[in-house]
């Protein structure tokens, strides 16, 4: 057994330009789980973010952009003293198709946003939960096989198509329905659980992602880059 999660941070952009596309899919893992809670975010300028708690859970949503986030986790984690292995990070997942989610320990993968929490925590042993969203290359072979599309070149920053989304939708709740496991640190059993998906079972649009978004998200007065 672990130690219970007391942190959960979703990776985006501050934004309603930014709302609905695939690099937000870790806000709107966090939104879902707020609202299962009952839980609001407000903004908390000193944690660079927006932040919710729900009894001894705290919720964040970096406001820093993504590449950035490591400061706000930083400052929360710091602040609380809540160790790295008691951190769960959701963030999208290009190396899993859309309606793929996979959870370890670990690793900074090519997200800047990670490589930026890994920097500011110094070490990688926190937890992730990579929420598919395929890979550009695979939208451009429904293109004609260009890779110069705009849509293609800044993949992460455009909202998914209408199946992705509902396979988003269902690997957002399939990680909901892990939560109590991964609350109280039963990482095994959850990670059991979400990496074997149920067979014939139709997707249940999630209550959040692009229809809810991200609740409202100020825009940080940041020049960092979103696409990262």
């Amino acid at each position: 057994m672990n130690n219970p999660v007391k942190l959960v941070v979703g990776l985006g952009n501050p934004g309603r330009e930014y709302e609905q596309t695939r690099h937000n899919a870790g806000f709107w893992f966090v939104d879902l789980l707020a609202r299962s809670m009952g839980a609001a975010f407000s903004k908390e300028a000193r944690f660079h973010g927006q932040v919710a708690k729900a009894g001894q859970l705290w919720l964040l949503k970096p406001t820093t952009f993504m590449n950035r986030s490591g400061q706000a986790v930083g400052a929360l984690a710091k602040f609380y003293q809540i160790a790295p292995n008691e951190i769960l990070v959701a963030h999208d997942e290009m190396d899993l198709p859309p309606g793929g989610v996979k959870m370890k320990t670990g690793g900074a993968a090519g997200s800047n946003g990670i490589k930026d929490i890994v920097s500011h925590l110094s070490t990688k042993d926190f937890w992730r939960l990579r929420i598919g969203i395929g890979h550009p290359r695979e939208l451009a072979g429904k293109l004609g096989g260009s890779m110069e599309r705009p849509e293609v070149v800044d993949y992460v920053l455009h909202r998914p198509d209408m199946a992705d989304q509902r396979a988003i939708d269902d690997a957002l709740n399939r990680s909901l329905d892990c939560w109590p496991l991964i609350a109280q640190g039963d990482m095994e059993t959850a990670m059991l659980k979400l990496h074997t998906k149920a067979p014939d079972t139709k997707p249940v649009p999630a209550k959040t992602t692009s229809q809810a978004a991200s609740q409202t998200s100020p825009q940080a007065n940041s020049k960092a880059n979103p696409n990262s």
